[in-house]
This record gives C-alpha cells, structure tokens and sequence, in this order.
C-alpha cells in the first residue's frame, strides 16, 4: 500500500539558498530509488522550513531507502544548515475516503 512521507526540514534563512541546491542533488537520488514514485519540494521563504513531500510504494521501500541515506551520511551533511531537528511523518492513504 502506498504511502505518503512528509519531511519538515528547518533550514537557516541565510543558508537557505545553498541548502536548497545540496537538496536538489540530492533529490535526483531520491526520485530514482526503487519504490519512490513522487517527490515534492515547498519552501516557506519566511521561515526558510522547506517540507518534503514524498510517496512511496511501501513504508518498507521508505524505510530501505532512509537507511541508505543515513549510511551515506546526507544527514550528517545537511546538519549544519538546519536550525532545528528534522521532523518526518508517515501517512497512510485513504483513497476511498
């Protein structure tokens, strides 16, 4: 059953440009990970949050592809342009409600 993962990203306001073009490499791997099937970016320019908006075909293909993420260290690279942890919720879809 599809997914939907949101991931609230509190980027600093002076780092914001910067933070979002080390995303938007990174993105490119995102989309193409195996049960990935959408990816979107919305920036609050205020507040420099960026949210994440990501379906996947199974909670499994999400978790696989965030352990992977964690291995190669994209967290740890994008620490020091956030300003607060990063806050991710999963969410099933309800299609026939």
């Amino acid at each position: 059953m599809s997914v939907m993962v949101t991931l609230e990203l509190p980027a600093k306001p002076e780092c914001l440009s910067e933070f979002l073009d080390v995303m938007r490499e990174a993105l490119i791997d995102t989309r193409a990970y195996q049960g990935c099937e959408k990816v979107e970016t919305f920036v609050e320019e205020s507040t420099g949050k960026v949210l994440l908006v990501e379906l996947w075909e199974t909670a499994g293909h999400q978790q696989t592809y965030m352990e992977w993420r964690m291995e190669t260290g994209l967290m740890d690279a994008i620490g020091g342009f956030l300003s607060g942890a990063p806050v991710a919720r999963t969410f099933s879809i309800k299609s026939d409600v």
